[in-house]
């Protein structure tokens, strides 16, 4: 029954292909109990550590803990050869569909490695040295430094590492055959993830993904100056726009997901756990018919439900309306809180806009809702009822409320950024560059999602031309805490 997919992809024009076994009786049992129709969310990276030592199978500073320890264990007897092809090292994600796990790819060497795009840039070197030496040591050294097992292991090359994505066996097949199809079309891009390999043993999927370092967002967006904001979004609309290019919709884009070192000012774009093509399983929705159709349409059905009632009728003849919903808590757009039926790439936009807003408000999570009515109120306090009305028009929804606080005309975005960083007392008033980014944010969250910046257009704005020439800073793949790692024995 093992079956694997071919150990790496040695022809980039080969298609994609993984071959499933006929399921077994508890596999079908266990797809059955399947809730397609739940919300999902976005399985959050944990913030990674340091490099470990490709010489040490642990350090003494970090203590696996007993069950990951166990976990790591039976992935790797899950698969036949897998001890000889990697080496896990530690957990350092784990999300409601998978787990990630950091590790050293043993075989490197032996494969083609056209998705590791910072191979060109890398400097190699002999590993340091300890820095204490004992008698028997040297005697050790004198009588075969010179031998050639000797050189080649001075001149061995610094460890190459990679993401192991565990995929969760409760998952849809249809859901795992689709991440990784997407992955492997959306290679060749180097601010998107790409996907080196797969393997499924019986039920069990894990997908081999490169290992980017990077900072946990918490930590440095409170610090980012504006050049600094443009450098970002500029690295994330450059993966947008090659995603956005072969009509793919992410779904999922918040800070986890997209892995940014502001040292190198690089970001990669990972997770399409959530990812779907556009156009695939939608309805066509009012948000694309003609204004004028649209008008009356929603106006005979305004007539028809002014009727005084009171309560809910227990005979509602109104059709149900079901979309995707997919996404994380705070970043979804309004026409995914509408439940429109035709949803574009736009959705990932809107996104990418809370992302600036939350840095330039200095506030993580800038929206905390529970739930889509919380969420929706929390977009109508600050785009006020008037718009948000006009928004779930679009879609053939009405929005009404009572809530005193929020008002008819709502706030700008700029009279938001400044009392949340405590400005609006003095007077203050945004830079000349945080208007030009605030500028550029009215085009991100526009409720519209027909006038809605796309990810082309967005690259074009002047706000991400700023800091431009900052962002070619070169620093070698591996820094000097990996080589500390690597004296770590």
């Amino acid at each position: 029954m093992a079956t694997a997919a071919p150990p790496r992809c040695r022809r980039a024009e080969d298609a994609f292909r993984i071959h499933e076994d006929v399921p077994s009786t508890e596999d079908a049992e266990m797809n059955g109990h399947l809730h397609e129709d739940e919300e999902e969310e976005g399985e959050p990276m944990e913030e990674l550590d340091d490099q470990e030592s490709n010489f040490s199978e642990s350090s003494e500073e970090e203590v696996i803990d007993g069950n990951i320890q166990e976990d790591m264990e039976k992935l790797q007897n899950a698969f036949p050869g897998f001890r000889h092809r990697y080496r896990l090292i530690k957990r350092i994600g784990e999300g409601t569909f998978s787990t990630v796990y950091k590790a050293e790819d043993l075989q490197y060497d032996r494969y083609d490695n056209s998705w590791d795009f910072e191979k060109e840039t890398e400097k190699w070197s002999a590993p340091p040295l300890k820095s204490f030496t004992t008698q028997s040591s040297m005697t050790l050294e004198s009588t075969i430094g010179s031998t050639p097992e000797s050189q080649q292991l001075q001149q061995r090359r610094k460890p190459k590492f990679v993401a192991i994505k565990k995929i969760y066996v409760t998952s849809s097949p249809n859901r795992i055959l689709n991440e990784l199809e997407l992955l492997h079309d959306l290679r060749n891009c180097p601010s998107v993830c790409p996907l080196i390999t797969a393997f499924r043993q019986t039920d069990q999927v894990i997908a081999i993904l490169p290992y980017f370092r990077h900072s946990d967002f918490r930590q440095y967006f409170r610090e980012m100056t504006v050049p600094d904001m443009a450098i970002y979004l500029r690295s994330l609309f450059t993966a947008l726009s090659f995603v956005h290019a072969r009509n793919i919709l992410h779904r999922d884009i918040k800070p986890t997901n997209f892995l940014y070192d502001p040292a190198t000012q690089r970001g990669v774009l990972v997770d399409f756990g959530l990812a779907e093509r556009e156009g695939v399983d939608c309805k066509p929705c009012l948000c694309h018919d003609d204004p004028l159709n649209r008008k009356n349409r929603l106006r005979a059905a305004h007539h028809a439900s002014s009727a005084p009632h009171n309560g809910y009728p227990k005979q509602d003849t109104r059709p149900s309306r079901r979309a995707n919903r997919a996404g994380t808590r705070g970043f979804r757009a309004p026409e995914v809180l509408f439940k429109c039926t035709e949803q574009t790439t736009k959705i990932d936009i809107w996104s990418v806009g809370v992302i600036l807003l939350t840095i330039l408000s200095r506030r993580f999570p800038f929206f905390n809702s529970a739930d889509d009515v919380e969420a929706m109120i929390e977009i109508a306090t600050i785009f006020g009822q008037k718009r948000m009305r006009a928004a779930g028009q679009l879609h053939g929804c009405m929005f009404e409320t009572t809530i005193p606080t929020i008002g008819t005309a709502g706030f700008s975005l700029e009279r938001i950024i400044l009392w949340s960083t405590c400005r609006s007392d003095g007077g203050e008033k945004l830079s000349k560059y945080e208007q030009m980014a605030v500028d550029f944010l009215n085009r991100c969250m526009e409720l519209d999602p027909g006038r809605r910046i796309s990810a082309d257009e967005a690259l074009e704005h002047e706000f991400l031309s700023l800091g431009a020439e900052a962002s070619t800073v070169e620093t070698e793949t591996v820094t000097e805490e990996d080589e500390m790692d690597i004296l770590k024995v």
